[in-house]
């Protein structure tokens, strides 16, 4: 089966491509029907430290500083260059384009508007983008919930991508990430890895049973599909104190999302945001391992059954 080349990624290195990902262009409107709202039709606005929390997630280093800022579009252009390095640039759009990256644009709107204003967006966007690439003869398309560049009308078969591997070791190095930037006083970009970790490891353990996960973006709905699939409900028959933890993994993943919302490089600036120390990021980080591995074991210890 053909693979698309990652070269072909580097099409997207056009500044104009650069505005459509940050946010900066607009193109239309949308009308809600459950309200008549009206809402422009573009990406969510990625501001400086935002792409910075990007580039390191996925792997790229770099501290936020306003004294010495890069613009936008150089932030986002080194993305996609390192992306194209590592192979990573179907994971990076498919992070751009998720539905989680809309919720502070679609929140207040019922489920089925969301999921449908979601499609209508992100067909509009690649429409935008495809129209750059048209007269190179390329065109950006998802295939098998893969991105692609490919000659236009051509026909490209992908094999089904594999589960990705989360394991102990890939814990402990988005840990070591994480700590890495709190010595460096970047603590909401640590908090942003937390609450990322976890979400990824939710999303593994439920895959392993095949079964697809939320894509409503709430790590607590995440979680109750984990216990739901592997039966860690609160049980009479196990021992309190058992029992006790389980209660306290609930509220381990209450705090994480909601430092997330409010604390992490990840949303604005307002006036709920709180101000975090470097010992209560480390706390948290440490928070977020300990609930990785554990959630990590009941998925082995289920196959061993």
């Amino acid at each position: 089966m053909a693979q698309n080349n990652e070269s072909k990624f580097r099409l997207l290195m056009n500044k104009d491509i650069y505005a459509i990902l940050d946010g900066d262009s607009q193109f239309g409107e949308y009308t809600f029907t459950d309200d008549f709202s009206i809402m422009p039709i573009r990406m969510p606005y990625q501001s400086g430290p935002k792409l910075c929390s990007i580039s390191n997630l996925f792997g790229l280093p770099v501290t936020y500083s306003s004294n010495n800022a890069l613009s936008r579009w150089q932030y986002l252009e080194n993305i996609i260059e390192h992306c194209i390095n590592n192979n990573r640039c179907s994971e990076l759009l498919s992070y751009l384009f998720r539905i989680q990256q809309f919720s502070d644009m679609f929140r207040g709107h019922n489920a089925d508007e969301i999921s449908e204003a979601h499609k209508y967006y992100v067909d509009k966007i690649i429409g935008r983008i495809n129209g750059i690439l048209l007269f190179g003869g390329h065109e950006l398309a998802c295939i098998d919930n893969q991105y692609i560049i490919k000659d236009i009308g051509s026909t490209i078969e992908l094999n089904s991508p594999e589960i990705k591997c989360i394991d102990r070791e890939y814990i402990k190095s988005i840990s070591v990430r994480a700590f890495k930037d709190i010595d460096n006083n970047n603590y909401d970009s640590a908090i942003t890895k937390a609450r990322t970790l976890l979400e990824e490891v939710f999303c593994y353990v439920i895959e392993k049973k095949n079964v697809k996960p939320s894509d409503s973006g709430n790590i607590k709905t995440l979680y109750n599909q984990v216990k739901d699939l592997y039966n860690m409900h609160g049980d009479a028959t196990i021992d309190r104190r058992i029992n006790m933890l389980l209660s306290g993994l609930e509220k381990i993943v209450t705090a994480i999302s909601e430092m997330r919302n409010i604390g992490s490089d990840s949303h604005g600036v307002g006036n709920n945001r709180i101000n975090v120390d470097g010992y209560h990021a480390r706390l948290l980080v440490n928070s977020s391992v300990a609930m990785s591995e554990f959630i990590l074991s009941v998925e082995i210890n289920s196959n061993s059954l």
